[in-house]
């Protein structure tokens, strides 16, 4: 039996794939969690094999959520699946230590197979979004860079960036500016917004 944590923060999707997934044999819901706080505790009291999580998820995101569990919990495979079929998630997804990727609009029966897959030891990616990932090539932005970004999105001014990530402003124009020329815009909310379009936020 493959125990499965399930995390998506919308009720009545949560509640669909816990019957579908419910429906496998060889498959069990252990947890059900809609907070991306709640992964890490609920898998360390569940032991699941595969923890399926949403990118999206209120607190802690899908992809943090990952990075924790393949440091507290190395034994559970994580296998995204989100609405966002961005190569740029997928490529944070990796390199969180996700063992799968696939996007909700895919074929139901698709998911429990992929399931197996990942407890088998393969890595599963949406085929289609494996191959917009290479055409779109590495995010060329450093952590800080993205950190900065992400501090504009709500149109922020560079001191109002600084205080919440406790830099100088100095350090903050270096940043915008260095990620402005790499994404080819002409300001930071266009590169913000380009950002987070690509998935690299």
């Amino acid at each position: 039996m493959i125990r499965v944590l399930l995390a998506e923060d919308q009720a009545m999707m949560r509640g669909a794939l816990a019957v579908l997934l419910g429906l496998e044999e060889d498959l069990e819901v252990v947890a059900e969690v809609e907070d991306g706080a709640e992964i890490v505790p609920r898998a360390l009291e569940t032991q699941p094999d595969v923890a399926l999580l949403d990118i999206e998820l209120p607190n802690v995101g899908g992809l943090d959520a990952a990075r924790a569990l393949a440091d507290q919990l190395p034994a559970c495979r994580v296998l995204v699946v989100t609405t966002f079929s961005r190569p740029g998630y997928l490529q944070r997804a990796m390199e969180a230590g996700a063992k799968g990727f696939l996007v909700k609009d895919g074929p139901a029966d698709g998911l429990a197979d992929a399931i197996r897959r990942v407890m088998a030891g393969e890595t599963v990616i949406d085929p289609e979004l494996a191959g917009a990932a290479l055409r779109a090539g590495p995010c060329p932005l450093t952590g800080r860079e993205r950190d900065v970004l992400a501090a504009a999105e709500d149109g922020a001014t560079v001191g109002d960036i600084a205080g919440r990530l406790f830099l100088s402003e100095s350090t903050v124009r270096n940043y915008l500016s260095s990620a402005i020329g790499k994404t080819g815009t002409r300001n930071k909310t266009e590169a913000a917004l380009l950002a987070r379009q690509r998935g690299w936020l």
